[in-house]
């Protein structure tokens, strides 16, 4: 990693001569980027077809034996898809208060159980529920809280949870306005925290009896790991940079304090950053030697090759003719193929005819 920051650095130095996405300025300089057409991508987007439309505000999706789990922010629900493109309610979830960007937010299932996270009066929190059934007819038991006490807001709530090639479960928390909590290992505000599927604090956390794995963030909402093991995780920035980062264990990446690539030693920088009106970067997911990132503001499916983390390229942008709108969530079906969320109509977007839409599309 310290190679990695150190070419990132030497990058940033000389982007007067590297073709950017973004412009230099001496305060804060540009992310190394270049542009992947997307010919040369790893997606063919004619071939998208559209699995379910009618979604109301979808925040994530879950696969459990070959069924397909939504939630629904404002509602609570969590709705599976059929095979012929309908939602089916699986369950509600009881207590979840939504309010401007909280509510149901991520899911996952793991061994037997969905998780789920969501926001309540008395901040957010992960929930397990027992899940059975089988396509068609998944059921949902429970509930039982692992974890509590998250601070919660009308924004930066975070909200993605997942589980990790180590078999533990991994959970983004935004600073919920506690700019400065983010820097304050005490404070569960700003971080990627870590813990058993039962919600204990493993062993071995960077920081000893603390579910925390990393600080110095802002709302991450995307968390992927690549075949070695390597964590990445989409972040939010304020009004300068949007971010993706590199998580090494006990890492601090800077908020508030920076935004963006700072070259500051006691910050970990992002290996990539767009400004926030072509990114808002949510979901994230790895296939195909590729990170694929949901936008939200940029409306756009971003595909960064693992091999050159400098690089990225782009589907569906806002402009164009198969623009989809605003971008929640991307993840790998048991297939290989990509699933996109939509989210045009979580307050923010301007929904089209069937919207919100789950789309497919494959790869290669």
């Amino acid at each position: 990693m310290t190679t990695i920051r150190r070419v990132l650095r030497v990058s940033a130095a000389l982007c007067v001569v590297a073709i950017a996405l973004v412009a230099c300025t001496p305060t804060s300089p540009a992310s190394p980027s270049r542009t992947l057409s997307a010919e040369h991508g790893s997606l063919s987007p004619e071939r998208r077809t559209t699995i379910a439309e009618g979604v109301d505000a979808p925040w994530s999706i879950a696969f459990s034996g070959g069924a397909a789990l939504i939630s629904e922010r404002d509602t609570a629900r969590i709705v599976e898809v059929s095979d012929e493109g309908t939602l089916r309610e699986v369950g509600v979830i009881g207590g979840v208060e939504p309010r401007g960007e909280g509510g149901l937010l991520g899911i996952a299932v793991h061994e037997g159980y969905l998780y789920a996270y969501s926001t309540t009066a008395e901040g957010n929190r992960v929930q397990r529920f027992a899940l059975s059934g089988s396509p068609g007819s998944m059921e949902i038991s429970g509930p039982e809280t692992i974890l509590s006490g998250l601070p919660a807001a009308g924004n930066h709530n975070g909200g993605r949870i997942a589980f990790g090639p180590d078999g533990m479960l991994y959970v983004t928390v935004g600073d919920a306005g506690d700019r400065e909590g983010a820097q304050d290992v005490g404070s569960l505000a700003g971080k990627i925290l870590r813990i058993t599927p039962d919600g204990r604090v493993p062993e071995d956390n960077p920081f000893e009896g603390s579910p925390v794995f990393s600080l110095g963030h802002r709302n991450p909402q995307g968390l992927a790991w690549d075949e070695d093991g390597t964590m990445y995780a989409s972040e939010f920035g304020q009004d300068t940079w949007d971010e993706l980062n590199v998580i090494e264990p006990g890492g601090n990446y800077g908020w508030p304090a920076v935004e963006g690539i700072a070259q500051r030693d006691d910050f970990i920088d992002p290996v990539q950053q767009w400004a926030p009106d072509i990114a808002s970067p949510s979901g994230i997911a790895i296939a195909s030697g590729s990170i694929f990132i949901a936008n939200l503001r940029g409306e756009r499916l971003r595909e960064v090759p693992l091999s050159d983390l400098r690089v990225s390229g782009e589907y569906f942008a806002e402009d164009a003719a198969d623009s989809l709108g605003r971008l929640r969530d991307v993840v790998v079906a048991p297939d290989g193929a990509l699933w996109i969320l939509t989210n045009n109509t979580d307050g923010r977007g301007n929904p089209r005819e069937g919207d919100d839409r789950v789309v497919r599309i494959p790869i290669g």
